[in-house]
């Protein structure tokens, strides 16, 4: 079978490039952050990416034929629960309208990919009461397309906790991919089902549950310490007193129970401002349950996770490394990350996990795009 081709929206450093695999054929890839684009070239050429604003770009622009897939991992900063959730009206995350128009222009011109996939925050069900979410799937609807989604955790293919939204635009119905009910758990969550059931009626029209339902995280057969460096001469136990020192009564219970019962952990964790009696206070949130915490943007020193080693009655702990974060975004050693830490963990961080796109291809796009094909 000949290589299914895409367009890379939002590209970034083309992780959803390298999720697709060797059986897709990149025809266009865009993203308007320099830095984003130097990673991109570095690892697969310079050949098909555009680096441009989105908004400015037209149907000159892209190639004159149409793709298998469209592929667009919009920013999310107004749509995060961490963030200002300024929704598809603030600046960054609105440019997912800019990518709408640009389908629009393709299906005028006769081009339109025959499947789309929007990737974003679980945040986007509950933006404005569930608005934005509306209108993200009445946009892919008026395109013609049948629209579908689903939430996946990229836990269930390496050890961190990054639940992501992904809605689907398929050009052809009676695909088997689809099924009568929705799936159950986390594919499905009340967000998913509360924020369908608001739907306009184009999309409503338009909706179809999937069938394919993801692996459980229990299928995971990495851990957290599987991935992180237990040599490195940065392990400090005085940094891993500090951090004790920042955590809650509760939390440093739970870190001493571990010692006093003679475990060897490794375990992630972030700082929060939480309110005590009243107060702001800055506190160190930490797991060990074999996961990292969703890995973020370095905007600030408190949003890098640090890593904590519990040996013995020792508690030592250092900063997350770029190929640390890039291992649990399931990207192999061999990408070439920037060579600095802020501008690499930046990357991974607005980055979608190549495991999950995998398994999406596998499940459901390609077996979408073959019944097409099939019945045509």
């Amino acid at each position: 079978m000949a290589a299914l081709t895409f367009l890379e929206f939002f590209a970034g450093g083309g992780l959803a490039r390298l999720g697709l695999g060797a059986g897709w054929r990149c025809l266009f890839a865009n993203d308007v952050d320099p830095r984003k684009c130097a990673a991109y070239r570095e690892n697969f050429g310079p050949e098909h990416l555009v680096e441009a604003d989105i908004a400015r770009l037209g149907v000159r622009d892209l190639p004159s034929v149409a793709a298998d897939l469209a592929w667009a991992s919009f920013p999310c900063q107004d749509l995060s629960l961490a963030g200002a959730r300024g929704g598809l009206s603030g600046a960054r995350s609105g440019t997912f309208f800019a990518f709408a128009r640009l389908m629009a222009d393709l299906k005028t011109a006769g081009h339109a990919p025959r499947t789309v996939v929007v990737e974003n925050v679980t945040g986007l069900l509950t933006s404005k009461g569930g608005a934005d979410f509306a209108a993200v799937a009445d946009e892919i609807a008026g395109l013609g397309f049948r629209l579908s989604a689903i939430v996946l955790n990229a836990s269930s293919f390496v050890p961190q906790s990054r639940p992501r939204l992904f809605i689907f635009g398929f050009s052809h119905d009676a695909l088997p991919i689809f099924s009568a009910a929705p799936l159950r758990g986390e594919a499905a969550p009340p967000a998913l089902l509360g924020a369908v059931a608001r739907l306009s009626p184009r999309a409503a029209r338009s909706w179809r549950w999937l069938a394919a339902e993801p692996p459980a995280s229990v299928a995971r057969w990495t851990e957290l310490r599987d991935l992180v460096d237990l040599d490195s001469p940065d392990w400090s136990a005085d940094r891993g007193q500090r951090a004790l020192a920042m955590m809650s009564a509760r939390q440093r219970a739970a870190v001493t129970s571990l010692i006093d019962r003679g475990e060897s952990r490794v375990g992630a964790a972030f700082f929060r401002v939480r309110r005590e009696d009243g107060r702001r206070v800055q506190r160190l949130e930490a797991r060990f349950d074999g996961l990292a915490g969703w890995l973020r943007t370095p905007a600030g020193g408190s949003s890098r996770q640090l890593l904590l080693m519990i040996e013995g009655e020792a508690v030592r702990a250092r900063r997350l490394t770029p190929r640390e974060a890039a291992r649990l975004m399931g990207a192999p050693d061999a990408y070439r990350l920037p060579v600095g830490a802020t501008d690499a963990l930046k990357l991974m961080g607005d980055g979608v996990a190549p495991p999950v796109v995998r398994w999406i291809a596998d499940r459901i796009l390609e077996p979408a795009l073959l019944a097409r094909a099939a019945a045509a």
